[in-house]
């Protein structure tokens, strides 16, 4: 339409032109070579127009997504930014948690390891008291050791019984003695008498029938006399039996099941303090 319109405009103007002046039949091609070169242009203005139109149109539907993808990632950074927060309050609280347990266990360990400190320290000094006191009694069989923070208190059963014996003789007894005096001014030491054997069995014994017979009623014989003669307090002892399951040396030969017939005093120093802090 608009095309048609302006053909005719420029009709009108060579018409008008022409009823005042004659045109040479060069001026009227240049004149339609014109009016084809401005249509032309026209044209081309026009599908330039609606390119950039689709452009444009294109642009604002991607601005417009652009813009909702933003909205939407602003959204997230803003709820990560939450997130965040709570986490580094929660953090701060779990840090100081922990820091105030971390500082009550090393306390505590800090207690423990004084509280074993000691333990060691009245071990050694235990120790160091019986051996003066047993001093004479090494030769016949006995020592004193150290193992797990407890004093072991060996004295072999040549040095208390007879052969086949339940009964202390005087010289056993003159070792118990001895042994009696340093526990009675230790009260806080627990006693524990373990009796031991060799992996012989047991022949003409009378009502004892086997090696766990022996090894429990020689221990029951030290606890008796060290409760009932040397008047060492009784809630203080623990008579055990071990039988033959406990050996210190393979028992192959005389020397060695000499050494596993034995009896063993084991000395503890009460550790309520140190159980009473790990319950806590």
């Amino acid at each position: 339409m608009k095309q048609t319109f302006f053909g005719l405009a420029i009709f009108l103007l060579i018409a008008s032109m022409t009823s005042c002046v004659v045109l040479s039949p060069k001026k009227y091609k240049g004149l339609l070579a014109k009016q084809d070169s401005l249509s032309n242009g026209w044209l081309e203005s026009q599908y330039n127009n609606q390119k950039l139109e689709a452009m444009l149109a294109k642009l604002r539907k991607d601005t417009a997504s652009i813009n909702g993808q933003l909205n939407d990632l602003n959204g997230k950074y803003a709820e990560m930014g939450g997130n965040y927060a709570k986490l580094k309050d929660n953090s701060s609280s779990q840090i100081s948690k922990l820091s105030g347990d971390l500082k009550a266990r090393e306390k505590r360990l800090k207690e423990v390891e004084e509280i074993l400190r000691k333990r060691d320290e009245a071990t050694n000094q235990l120790r160091e008291k019986l051996q003066q006191a047993l001093l004479g009694f090494t030769k016949s069989g006995l020592s004193v050791d150290i193992k797990n923070g407890k004093v072991y208190v060996s004295l072999t059963d040549k040095l208390l019984f007879p052969s086949g014996s339940i009964v202390i003789d005087e010289k056993g007894k003159q070792a118990l003695t001895q042994l009696a005096t340093v526990l009675k001014e230790q009260p806080e030491i627990n006693i524990a008498v373990e009796g031991h054997t060799d992996s012989q069995k047991i022949n003409n014994l009378g009502q004892i029938k086997d090696n766990w017979d022996l090894s429990v009623l020689r221990s029951t014989s030290v606890v008796r006399y060290l409760t009932e003669v040397e008047k060492v307090e009784p809630v203080r002892m623990t008579a055990t039996g071990k039988g033959q399951y406990q050996p210190l040396s393979p028992n192959t030969n005389a020397e060695n099941r000499s050494k596993n017939r034995r009896i063993e005093i084991v000395l503890s120093p009460k550790l309520d303090e140190l159980y009473n802090l790990i319950k806590q």
